[in-house]
């Protein structure tokens, strides 16, 4: 490939706390365009903080006429910076303040700046049903008034969201290839036909992407849906007093449960639970974005009793050491699909074979039923 037939010097930051991610991107582009070693796509970057936690972005190379991809996890809590002494574990917020200093860093002298954010900043504050802030929207306009021209997010928990810069690049990737293929390398006794297997949405919200599984496999689809008590609010929400199923009879089957994230983790057990009772055979969770914002101990005790066999979970947000070290969490590592994306438009092709895998989930399952 020539080298004018690129939109520009590719250049690739990754913010604090995804080195690692980005390292093993940089060598996924360095194996593909022939590049030794010692070079690197990565540009460094930093963002230094005075004692009281204000702070400043450092480029240290020149991003002039550069096709920039800056990557970015806005919940990594891993990572901390020092506040009138203390220790404080960054926040959301001071990710995404962090993106923006780096962005402004580079003076507006990169020839495309192109955000690859997998779990979007503010994407669960998407829609206003009081009076309350629509903080995704802000965020995407900020970002693309900044000079921003595409944003690449994964399985956004409403992509309509993207309304709010129709003229702008907005691109939802799922990670549907890769799930099922992480399912079909660990377990090596599952049927996919509809007398075997079945999908499964949680709730409305995910309906979406479970009826995409459920298309390309060619499986039959269940879903649930929360019965909230709208009358009280318990930290920020009407709390869940029941699921209800939608669906064929499950007993003997394997189910995937297919949703967006793991937070609490409260309505994926309770569903796995009601899905065992159902008649499940095996319970497969498939989440994009595991959060485990609370104990793992119900997960533990959820899984020694049996509620469910596997949780698969990109590796696109971070997961404390203590997660990946349990027998009932499988990680799926997303470094060569991003390094694919970035190659790909930085040669300003298509990607619309990467956004929509179908061929290559179906010869990954001719493959395993050859087997």
């Amino acid at each position: 490939m020539m080298k004018d037939s690129l939109h520009g010097e590719l250049s690739v930051i990754g913010m604090r706390g995804c080195e690692n991610f980005v390292e093993q991107v940089d060598n996924y582009l360095k194996e593909w365009r022939n590049h030794d070693d010692d070079s690197t796509f990565v540009a460094k970057a930093d963002c230094p903080r005075f004692g009281s936690g204000e702070a400043k972005a450092l480029i240290h190379e020149t991003m002039r006429g550069k096709d920039l991809y800056i990557i970015s996890d806005c919940f990594n809590y891993g990572v901390t910076y020092k506040m009138y002494g203390m220790q404080v574990p960054m926040s959301p917020d001071d990710h995404f303040q962090d993106l923006k200093r780096v962005i402004a860093a580079t003076g507006g002298k990169p020839r495309r700046i192109s955000v690859i954010m997998p779990m979007l900043y503010e994407g669960r504050q998407h829609k206003r049903t009081a009076r309350e802030s629509l903080d995704c929207a802000l965020a995407l306009k900020e970002l693309t008034s900044m000079g921003v021209s595409n944003i690449i997010t994964f399985d956004a928990h409403d992509p309509r969201v993207q309304n709010a810069i129709p003229l702008n690049g907005f691109d939802n990737v799922r990670p549907t290839y890769q799930m099922l293929k992480a399912l079909l390398k660990n377990v090596d006794d599952i049927t996919i036909d509809p007398d075997n297997l079945m999908v499964i949405s949680p709730d409305e919200g995910a309906m979406g992407r479970s009826m995409y599984y459920s298309s390309v496999l060619g499986i039959d689809l269940g879903m649930f849906y929360k019965r909230r008590n709208y009358s009280i609010i318990i930290d920020g929400k009407n709390p869940i007093e029941a699921h209800e199923y939608l669906g064929r009879d499950l007993h003997g089957k394997d189910v995937i449960v297919v949703d967006d994230m793991i937070s609490s983790g409260e309505s994926i057990i309770d569903v796995s639970v009601q899905l065992k009772e159902k008649g499940a055979k095996r319970v497969f969770i498939f989440v994009t974005f595991g959060l485990f914002c609370n104990s793992l101990d119900k997960f533990d005790k959820a899984h020694k009793e049996g509620v469910f066999d596997r949780i698969f979970c990109t590796n696109l947000t971070y997961h404390r050491p203590e997660i990946l070290s349990r027998e009932w969490f499988a990680e799926v590592n997303m470094c060569k699909y991003i390094a694919y994306i970035i190659d790909t438009l930085n040669r300003d092709k298509s990607i619309s074979d990467l956004l929509n895998p179908v061929k290559r989930i179906h010869k990954l399952v001719d493959k395993y039923n050859e087997k």
